[in-house]
């Protein structure tokens, strides 16, 4: 396995270097750090930046815990930066790149959307974005699944790179009781309303595990499933908070023409809002 992690030498990318170490570690994987270089200004001043972040890097894969005993590749592309980290993941043809969460500038986001978002929205590779401290490899992981094959897929994909699976993995699934608000409106009382989500939820909860025998996710053991009424996003967020996972993993959706600019809603909501580490896993192409 081949894994690259970016760094722009911030204390979010700090955290996804160690993270990409620990998985590295664990699996065995080869390791590349890329910075890059801002080729926007003169070409004097490129070739200076360029050797600093190469000192920069040695000095990292010399002192960084997480990375001591592996082999780490320091690379430095020259660029924008999701490009960069585009090039540099497509020259090592690599199963994995790992990213820090970039500060929000909320104007900008809006319009163009944050580096790793970029990233993930134009590339093919699945993205770790890393929230949090580095204490320990991944334990437990959270997918939700909405029935798709984008859903199997970005399950399966994080099997793959090594991440929690079996009794560690839970799902997660959002479902919606349509009839809910004409019974409310026409003044059904409150005990025949959740006599109906009930109905619903279980038929959802059957419709699930039809779904996961169908297509082999029960394989490796029998993952613990969250069943929940509600929006998608509304329903993740809160399965997060009391399930608690290390890791999220969920699908993007596949655009095409002016609709690549959206990840889909739900994705996009997930990572600008949930502090949780995500990998997110895009459709096969």
């Amino acid at each position: 396995m081949r894994i690259l992690a970016a760094t722009d030498f911030s204390t979010r990318s700090q955290r996804a270097v160690r993270r990409a170490g620990v998985l590295a570690r664990d699996s065995g994987a080869e390791l590349t750090l890329v910075h890059v270089v801002d080729d926007d200004q003169p070409s004097d001043l490129v070739a200076l930046e360029t050797r600093e972040a190469e000192r920069i890097l040695v000095e990292q894969i010399a002192s960084m815990a997480e990375l001591q005993g592996l082999q780490v590749r320091p690379l430095i592309v020259a660029g924008d930066p999701f490009d960069g980290i585009l090039r540099a993941a497509a020259s090592v043809d690599t199963d994995l790149v790992v990213m820090g969460a970039h500060r929000k500038q909320l104007l900008r986001d809006i319009l163009v959307g944050t580096t790793i978002e970029r990233v993930i929205r134009t590339g093919p590779f699945p993205v770790l974005m890393v929230n949090g401290e580095v204490e320990q490899p991944y334990r437990t992981a959270l997918a939700p699944v909405d029935l798709s094959e984008l859903s199997v897929n970005a399950i399966r994909i994080g099997m793959a790179l090594g991440l929690p699976s079996g009794d560690r993995l839970a799902l997660v699934h959002a479902f919606a009781a349509l009839g809910k608000g004409q019974m409310f409106h026409a003044g059904l009382s409150s005990q025949v309303i959740d006599g109906y989500v009930a109905e619903e939820r279980v038929r959802a909860t059957n419709e699930l595990a039809a779904f996961l025998k169908a297509n082999g996710l029960n394989d490796h053991g029998q993952p613990a499933r969250v069943v929940e009424e509600g929006t998608p996003f509304e329903v993740i967020s809160k399965a997060v908070k009391q399930v608690k996972p290390d890791v999220l993993i969920i699908g993007t959706r596949g655009r095409s023409g002016i609709a690549k600019a959206f990840l889909g809603s739900v994705t996009e909501e997930v990572l600008r809002s949930l502090d949780v580490d995500i990998l997110a896993v895009p459709p096969i192409r």
